[in-house]
């Protein structure tokens, strides 16, 4: 019995460790892809920006009546924002503006949303590879258990408090590993 805990116990500790280092890589793998979503989304802020600030220099010059300062204007649009612009143009221009126009997508938003969506399922992973390593960690120590009291039992103690520790120890042992073989594995 001595043996055979002793080589479940290994074995725990061997699948805690591994399931921690799974847990390292996805937590890490989580935080380069928010920082890569993070600087998506800068890359479609700025984006927005300039879209702004030339759209805002558009609307100001037809304001005014400078058509010829418009149209030069509007041949500045960028390709993701002239886009909008006409879909906003052919469709109904009291709608609330090209920017809130489904065509408008500036550069670095679906990147930005695909890089979060992978940081956000990595997270899981790393979440749920810590619970394994958890599960392993703790029949580590209800194995130690075991070996413990299969110690102790051989102990010169009474025979009936040696069986009593020797039966406990072989219930947790049986059920440690009932669970133990429920649980994934890692190589």
């Amino acid at each position: 019995m001595l043996s055979v805990t002793a080589i479940l116990t290994a074995w725990c500790g061997f699948q805690a460790s591994k399931w921690s280092g799974e847990r390292s890589i996805a937590f890490a793998e989580a935080s380069a892809a928010r920082v890569e979503a993070s600087d998506a989304d800068n890359q479609a802020r700025e984006a927005r920006v300039v879209d702004l600030i030339i759209y805002s220099d558009w609307v100001t010059a037809g304001a005014q009546g400078e058509t010829a300062l418009a149209d030069a204007i509007e041949a500045r649009f960028t390709p993701h924002f002239a886009l909008a612009f006409d879909a906003w143009r052919d469709g109904d221009e009291a709608a609330q503006g090209p920017f809130a126009m489904p065509e408008y997508v500036p550069p670095g938003t679906a990147e930005s949303a695909e890089r979060s969506a992978y940081a956000e399922a990595r997270f899981a992973d790393a979440v749920e590879d810590t619970e394994r390593g958890d599960n392993y960690s703790l029949l580590t120590v209800l194995f130690a258990l075991v070996l413990f009291l299969t110690a102790m039992a051989q102990r010169d103690i009474h025979h009936i408090a040696a069986w009593m520790m020797l039966g406990l120890a072989g219930l947790i042992a049986v059920g440690g590993l009932i669970v133990l073989l429920t649980f994934p594995t890692r190589f």
